[in-house]
């Protein structure tokens, strides 16, 4: 055909479905980002229904699968009546105590170093009339946190979906695995280790994730409480959500909670701001390597371009499913790449055999 032989034929073949692979995951992603959403939620909700499965010891898993859901409901509501009335109360003190923040703007920029100096007025002319600019956004930055974060997608039905989509993912996972494996005849037993590994580098990392983001949450609460830094519930509840966001979440929690206690008037910002180091430095370097197996860590310039690369690929989704992404790559590369020492040895045993 064409002049080529039948494995050129083959490997051409074989290269143009994985770009049109590529190309339909591309097309679908904001629909594909709705399912991984489940399948992560699902992961999160795995240990505590596997639990609940062997204590019932029965033949099907739909009872643990509603008691785990119902656990979960039951913590969510009581998390919420206690720690979400204080968030809200401090998200409403926070508007309203929003303009009186231009105010000693401008009061600092008349007791500046140079009040007369045009290029001091002309900055925080500036930093004024941005704050003027993005008021309304900033204002409904801390209520919406939360909505924005869960329908990243774009659709808030999607909120509800989710847990509809864990749900099943849940009770007929292995099922589904099952018709998979079937896909391969001859490697099956190849495919079964590469998914347990999946399996096992997913469970770890949203273990890990849910592990850090709420270390920081009671961290921060408890810190910037006793710091009596102003809305601290309020900011510790910002840094617990943007946490799930790889190396761009932090950063940005960080940089909220200096900006509102700086313009709310806080004394102490230099304490705050060497406990934010410290806790980043305790975390990347001390908990999170003990949370993280081999297989999950990365190396810090591949997550920075990670980052990037799934920020202009998919925006705040993008950066979200970079780490697992390279994660999966990464345990997939190490294992073709055993397959292929396998079998390069298997072929040289009957070589060296006839020789």
């Amino acid at each position: 055909m064409l002049g080529l032989d039948k494995q050129t034929a083959r490997q051409t073949w074989t290269a143009a479905l994985v770009l049109l692979g590529i190309a339909l995951v591309y097309f679908v992603r904001q629909t594909l980002f709705v399912f991984v959403i489940a399948l992560l939620f699902a992961y999160l909700l795995y240990p505590l229904m596997n639990f609940i499965d062997r204590r019932l010891s029965g033949s099907t898993r739909t009872p643990a699968l509603f008691i785990t859901f119902a656990l979960v409901i039951l913590i969510l509501g009581t998390f919420i009546s206690f720690i979400g009335t204080v968030v809200a109360e401090q998200a409403n003190a926070l508007a309203a105590s929003a303009p009186g923040f231009l105010d000693r703007l401008r009061a600092a920029a008349d007791a500046g170093p140079d009040p007369n100096g045009t290029v001091w007025q002309k900055f925080f002319q500036m930093l004024e009339s941005q704050l003027r600019q993005h008021y309304n956004e900033l204002v409904s930055f801390a209520p919406q946190a939360t909505l924005r974060l869960l329908s990243a997608s774009g659709s808030l039905i999607d909120v509800v979906i989710v847990p509809i989509l864990a749900f099943f993912i849940l009770k007929d996972g292995r099922e589904i695995q099952e018709s998979f494996l079937g896909l391969f005849d001859r490697r099956r037993h190849m495919a079964e280790e590469t998914l347990a590994d999946v399996h096992e580098l997913l469970l770890q990392y949203m273990r890990a994730l849910l592990f850090l983001c709420c270390a920081t949450f009671i961290s921060f609460s408890i810190v910037l409480s006793a710091l009596r830094v102003p809305y601290a519930i309020l900011l510790a509840a910002i840094a617990f959500l943007l946490e799930f966001i790889p190396l761009v979440g932090p950063l940005a929690a960080a940089l909220i909670i200096v900006g509102v206690s700086v313009a709310s008037g806080f004394d102490h910002v230099l304490w705050l701001v060497i406990y934010l180091g410290v806790y980043r430095l305790f975390q990347d370097y001390v908990l999170s390597p003990h949370l993280m197996s081999k297989g999950v860590e990365l190396h810090p310039l591949l997550v920075i371009f990670g980052v990037f690369a799934g920020g202009e690929i998919g925006g705040v989704a993008g950066i979200f499913l970079s780490i697992p992404v390279l994660a999966l790559l990464r345990l997939l590369f190490h294992r073709f790449r055993k397959a292929q020492s396998l079998q390069w040895g298997a072929t040289s045993e009957p070589e060296k055999s006839s020789s």
